[in-house]
């Protein structure tokens, strides 16, 4: 009867003591922050699946390259809010060094993708070449491993630091047996992570290039100022704050808020923008055909239209010119019909029919004044330049003098 008596609303009597913080309806901090965390894991397992599902859909290559950055920050993210029920359950030996051991692990975690990203933004926004896939990896790993050491480092020390403890009943708590001040003392890493994360996203928006990636490092600067707000007000609630006014009953909720406050940060601000960019299309590089070459050829063509007319005219007149001189006899020297040649293609020289001119009243019916010869000069065999006189002058006087005359 004892037990039903301290057994509090909404447990049933199968549930252990251990367990009445998850059901208690009196004490609604746990029940909300574990919907919050439950809600939290669903949704981190289904943006992982859409995740790594369009990653054969995506255009952009230094995207696709973030793909890993982006599945492992979504992994801590997950870890935090499972680490959250951790902080609702009664204390023992595993859910204290769990929260202690993996509290910085799995924000280490976070926020060395976020470290990283910056870094490949800062690179792309300058026109240079991010780094790839691998090393993104390893660079992360390896900021990560040094947070995994430190706690690893803390966690035996501080538990072999009482051994006479071990052969009690209090041995399972002797993980428990930490100063709140010590147990923020162990996260300055991470703090130097969050830091180093302000300052990369800051330096991505001094860039100059590419709109985009500038618009995913506000992202990150806005995470990363929102998380130094929720750290600065946990730090001082759970090292100060709860001493003077609610003492160490309030060590939970304050840890458990702060887990599921972040975490969902990360997801709003980082993992669903990011997620949803994946399969943007690539609007900053110009394109072959429209940015390329079409300034080009509009100038090439009103070059075309511009000489075409002039072209025209000058070939008139050289016909005609041509002619009158064989007509009239007046001149000696040859003239080759390609003389008037300048480089332009012949599609551009308009060479008009007879049927044209007449439709244009210029036929040869018509007046000597506006008329206009339309002779075409054809290629043909001549004797040799010295000798052109010569032959001239024997066919003049035989009487067999020849007019060049159209054909059509």
């Amino acid at each position: 009867m004892a037990s039903d008596a301290n057994q509090p609303a909404g447990c049933g009597p199968e549930v252990a003591s251990i367990y009445y913080k998850l059901c208690d309806l009196d004490a609604a901090w746990g029940v909300v922050l574990e919907a919050l965390a439950s809600a939290g894991v669903a949704l981190s397992f289904v943006l992982f699946i859409v995740l790594l599902a369009n990653v054969p859909f995506t255009k952009n290559r230094d995207r696709r390259n973030a793909v890993a950055l982006h599945a492992i920050f979504l992994v801590c993210t997950a870890g935090l809010f499972g680490l959250t029920f951790a902080c609702i359950v009664a204390k023992n030996f595993a859910t204290c060094a769990s929260r202690r051991f993996l509290f910085g692990v799995l924000f280490a975690g976070c926020f060395a993708c976020l470290l990283v990203q910056g870094v490949r933004l800062n690179a792309l926004v300058r026109g240079k070449d991010a780094p790839g896939t691998r090393n993104s990896f390893l660079t992360v790993l390896v900021l990560w491993a040094v947070e995994v050491l430190i706690n690893t480092e803390w966690l035996i020390i501080t538990v072999a630091r009482n051994p006479l403890e071990l052969g009690n009943s209090t041995a399972s708590f002797t993980s428990c047996n930490v100063a709140n001040a010590d147990f923020a003392m162990a996260l300055i890493y991470v703090m130097a992570l969050l830091v180093a994360v302000l300052g990369a996203s800051l330096g991505v928006l001094a860039g100059k290039h590419m709109k985009k990636w500038k618009r995913e490092a506000a992202l990150i600067l806005a995470c990363g100022l929102v998380s130094v707000g929720i750290w600065a007000a946990w730090i001082a609630m759970y090292v100060h704050g709860n001493g003077v006014r609610g003492g160490p009953a309030w060590d939970d909720p304050t840890l458990g808020i702060a887990l599921v406050a972040e975490a969902w940060v990360f997801l709003v601000l980082i993992t669903i923008p990011q997620v949803c960019c994946l399969s943007e299309e690539e609007d900053d590089s110009p394109t072959f055909a429209e940015d390329t070459y079409p300034s080009r050829a509009v100038d090439y063509e009103n070059i075309l239209k511009e000489q075409c007319p002039r072209n025209v005219f000058a070939d008139n007149m050289e016909n005609k010119a041509f002619s009158m001189e064989e007509h009239e006899g007046q001149s000696t020297k040859i003239v080759s019909p390609y003389s008037g040649y300048t480089g332009q293609l012949r599609s551009c020289v308009y060479q008009p029919t007879e049927l044209a001119l007449i439709s244009k009243g210029r036929g040869p019916t018509n007046s000597p004044e506006t008329s206009y010869d339309t002779t075409i000069p054809r290629a043909s065999a001549h004797p040799a330049v010295g000798d052109a006189h010569n032959s001239l002058a024997m066919d003049r006087a035989n009487g067999n003098t020849f007019h060049r005359t159209p054909h059509w």
